[in-house]
C-alpha cells in the first residue's frame, strides 16, 4: 500500500494514503490508471491523527518517493485552507 506518515508544522502527525492502493492485480492496475487525472496526478488522502478533519490532494503518480515531507505537509495545509 501507497503510504506516508508526516507531521505538520502544527504537530499533527497525517497519515496520507493513495486512493484505491489496497486493490490488487488486474483491478488494481485498471482502478490506478482510472484514478489519474488527466495530468498524470493521483489522489492522496491524508487522516489527521486528532481532531482535524481529513483531506484528499492531488500529488504526482510516483508522490511517495518523489514528494518531500514539507512539500506533502505543506499540500494538507494548503487543502484545509480551501
Amino acid at each position: 500500500m501507497k503510504q506516508r506518515e508526516v507531521t505538520g508544522s502544527d504537530n499533527i502527525k497525517w497519515t496520507c494514503v493513495q486512493a484505491y492502493a489496497g486493490l490488487e492485480g488486474k483491478l488494481s492496475e485498471k482502478t490506478e490508471e482510472l484514478s489519474q487525472n488527466d495530468e498524470g496526478k493521483v489522489t492522496v488522502v491524508c487522516t489527521p491523527s486528532g481532531g482535524a478533519q481529513s483531506v484528499r490532494i492531488e500529488l504526482q503518480k510516483n508522490w511517495e518517493e518523489d514528494v518531500t515531507d514539507d512539500e506533502l505537509a505543506n499540500a494538507i495545509k494548503q487543502a484545509q485552507q480551501n
